[in-house]
């Protein structure tokens, strides 16, 4: 049985980029990959082989997705609930559940080890938080078609054996689900294996944000970026709100270190401020930045703090400490 276990092990990166981009959770995505895990294994002595094992583990794990996702709400970002908010306002609002939000995912946990560089872009692509955030507007069974044909590149037939349809049901599902997709706002914040410029701009951005630099901070940005902090609901645009958030309300950010991380096919930073007990620093927000044309379009600040949580959850999921000496 451990040969089984290490042949079914090879898959599971794949399997969690997948189940992240139906269920737009990487805690979610762990939990659904670990289902289906357990299923497979148990279920090993009657696989008979008709089909690959790759394809009976996705069987598996888009059954366990579409029951999970059979009574979730969808998965938003803070700019889908209502207007931008004021720079000037003295909170984020009260904090809401973390099952409503699309979160980070890194990049390491769905991004299988020798992806072939020709395919890499593409799979970055497909976890971008705009295009997940997009792919929760669909039914469930249509996102499946959508990422089984469209990002995994598999034939219309082999997608209506998995999920018991007919080709005509897989084809026309893809129609309406690339129009959704296409009316959707997924950005422009393709990321690619950094350039100089790039790097240029990433190191500049640090250094602004460790020496709470405002003026050098938002002169990177564009004059319409935004601004989120999930799981508050309050979002920013433009980078007068944005500054005047950040000396008012976010002025505790003074003073932090940033950590550079992988996110969503994205560049990222773990973000630690000033320990309240005065030694060092704790975890506070992974932050994924989306640039554009050069500036950094939207800065999402996915807080992992015990002003939120009992204690971090996402640092954990980073492999990063819980405190920086």
């Amino acid at each position: 049985m451990t040969d089984v276990a290490a042949q079914l092990e090879v898959f599971r990166p794949e399997l969690t980029g997948y189940c992240y981009r139906m269920l737009g959770s990487s805690f979610e995505a762990e939990d659904a990959v670990q289902d289906t895990m357990i299923r497979a294994w148990k279920g090993i002595d009657n696989f008979e082989g008709r089909s690959a094992l790759r394809s009976w583990l996705y069987r598996i794990a888009t059954n366990v997705c579409l029951t999970m996702l059979g009574s979730a709400q969808r998965r938003v970002r803070p700019m889908d609930l209502g207007p931008a908010g004021s720079g000037t306002a003295t909170h984020g609002g009260e904090p809401r559940p973390e099952e409503i939000w699309v979160g980070p995912v890194p990049d390491e946990r769905v991004l299988p080890e020798g992806t072939d560089p020709a395919n890499l872009v593409a799979e970055r692509e497909s976890i971008r938080l705009a295009f997940v955030a997009a792919l929760q507007l669909l039914p469930a069974k249509q996102r499946a078609v959508l990422i089984l044909r469209e990002v995994l590149a598999w034939s219309a037939q082999e997608v209506a054996d998995l999920l018991g349809t007919s080709v005509a049901g897989v084809n026309s599902a893809l129609q309406r689900a690339r129009a959704t997709i296409a009316a959707a706002d997924t950005g422009a914040d393709l990321h690619q294996p950094l350039d100089a410029e790039q790097k240029a701009l990433l190191g500049r951005y640090v250094s602004a944000f460790e020496a709470y630099d405002l003026t050098a901070l938002t002169a990177l940005l564009h004059e319409d970026a935004v601004l989120n902090m999930p799981p508050l609901p309050l979002w920013l645009r433009g980078t007068t709100d944005i500054r005047a958030w950040m000396s008012g309300a976010g002025i505790g950010c003074e003073g932090s270190r940033l950590l550079p991380v992988t996110a969503n096919g994205l560049p990222a930073f773990a973000q630690y401020r000033r320990s309240t007990t005065g030694a060092g620093h704790d975890p506070w927000a992974i932050i994924v930045l989306e640039i554009h044309d050069g500036r950094i379009a939207t800065v999402n600040n996915f807080l992992d703090n015990t002003f939120i949580r009992d204690a971090p959850a996402l640092f954990p999921l980073f492999g990063l400490p819980t405190h920086l000496p």
